[in-house]
C-alpha cells in the first residue's frame, strides 16, 4: 500500500507541472510560455521515470 507522505511526494510535482502546462499553453505566443511548458513537461516525466527506477530497483 502506498502511504500518504509517497503520495505527496509524487502528487505535488506532477500537479504542479500540469499547472505549469496550462500557464504555458496560454501564453504559447511568448517566450516565458514556452519555457512554462517545458519545465511542465520535464517535471512530470521526472516524476514518472524515478517512480519507474524507484520499482526496477525493489
Amino acid at each position: 500500500m502506498i502511504s500518504i507522505s509517497s503520495f505527496h511526494a509524487m502528487l505535488i510535482p506532477i500537479l504542479s507541472g500540469m499547472l505549469l502546462l496550462a500557464i504555458g499553453f496560454n501564453f504559447r505566443d511568448k517566450n516565458a510560455g514556452v519555457f512554462a511548458m517545458w519545465i511542465g513537461m520535464l517535471m512530470i516525466l521526472a516524476t514518472v521515470i524515478y517512480k519507474i527506477l524507484a520499482k526496477l530497483n525493489e
